[in-house]
């Protein structure tokens, strides 16, 4: 069970990144449920102020020290450069050999590129650093698309909102998928995404409208049980179906489909864990109808069976 988490800052490293991961790790969230995890942040020298780059500072209390008995390690984001302190890339070679886990948000994979640590391993970063990216770790298998990649014990990111996906998803899979709704719901951000939807690629600079479809969105998550034809959404949504379909992949990175099938397969997840109803009756809750089409979405997702991930995360209702 993840206890404990050290963040490592390096010079010129983004304000917003960073806080992203405070907010998801370094507040009490006890009144929530939510377990109190031992929280560091760390520079290359304790005490050493480091810049954010807009005229503030910010000094770490903590060594790179700290990070030796940590559960996670985090590296933020921070400007992309041809060199990294090598106290800062051997130490999370360190962390790497001894099995923790790490975690960068946005450019911060960059420092573990330059550390050795994605050479062979799956991997992902902000689109617009894709090339540079490539041709400085071509070892690495990067996949410019998807808003995070969770290989096992390296998760990287995309850009900003991207990284409260990664770090809502490795509380989920760390802590339950009830510490992870308890986060979300404190931070006011919409349901999970799944790592494997698009970056936005295509609208980089997305017009700025008032047609938001998150009450649509919302309702759909209210109503997760009940069918949901585009037709009836684009209603709701009060445009054509065209209109409806594009600015539903604007919005969130996928269809309308499959981000109604990505929903249900995360309510599952949270009966599974937190119930012990039956797979068919999960299966009707969700949406999914039957036992069958649970199980064919959700090994689909999630890569077990409902069984095999209910045994691993709830064996106390088995």
């Amino acid at each position: 069970m993840l206890k404990s988490v050290a963040v490592v800052l390096l010079d010129d490293f983004a304000p917003f990144e960073f806080g992203v991961v405070c907010e998801v790790f370094g507040y009490d969230r006890t009144e929530d449920g939510v377990p109190l995890l031992d929280f560091r942040v760390c520079g290359e020298r304790a005490g050493v102020p480091l810049s954010l780059g807009h005229g503030v500072k910010v000094t770490p209390e903590h060594g790179l020290e700290a990070t030796e008995d940590a559960d996670l390690v985090v590296v933020p984001a921070c400007d992309v450069r041809e060199e990294y302190p090598p106290a800062v890339l051997e130490t999370l070679r360190a962390v790497s050999a001894r099995g923790a886990t790490l975690l960068s948000v946005c450019t911060g994979g960059f420092v573990l590129g330059a550390a050795g640590l994605l050479d062979g391993r799956r991997c992902t970063n902000h689109w617009r650093h894709s090339d540079r990216f490539r041709k400085r770790f071509p070892q690495a298998r990067l996949d410019p698309d998807v808003l995070f990649v969770d290989d096992g014990d390296i998760i990287t990111s995309a850009g900003t909102a991207a990284g409260i996906d990664a770090c809502l998803h490795l509380i989920r899979r760390e802590l339950g998928s009830a510490a992870a709704t308890a986060i979300a719901r404190r931070m006011v951000v919409p349901p999970q995404r799944e790592g494997g939807q698009r970056q936005f690629v295509e609208v980089p600079i997305p017009e700025c409208t008032g047609d938001s479809l998150q009450p649509v969105l919302t309702w759909m998550l209210d109503t997760i049980a009940d069918e949901h034809p585009v037709a009836d959404l684009a209603r709701r949504a009060r445009m054509s179906e065209r209109t409806f379909a594009r600015k539903f992949v604007a919005e969130t990175g996928t269809t309308p489909h499959r981000w109604l099938s990505t929903q249900r397969v995360l309510h599952a997840r949270s009966l599974l864990e937190e119930t012990s109803m039956g797979i068919d009756e999960v299966a009707r809750r969700c949406g999914f109808g039957s036992g069958a089409l649970l199980r064919h979405h959700f090994h689909k997702v999630v890569g077990v069976s409902p069984q095999d991930y209910r045994r691993t995360f709830a064996p106390s209702r088995v």
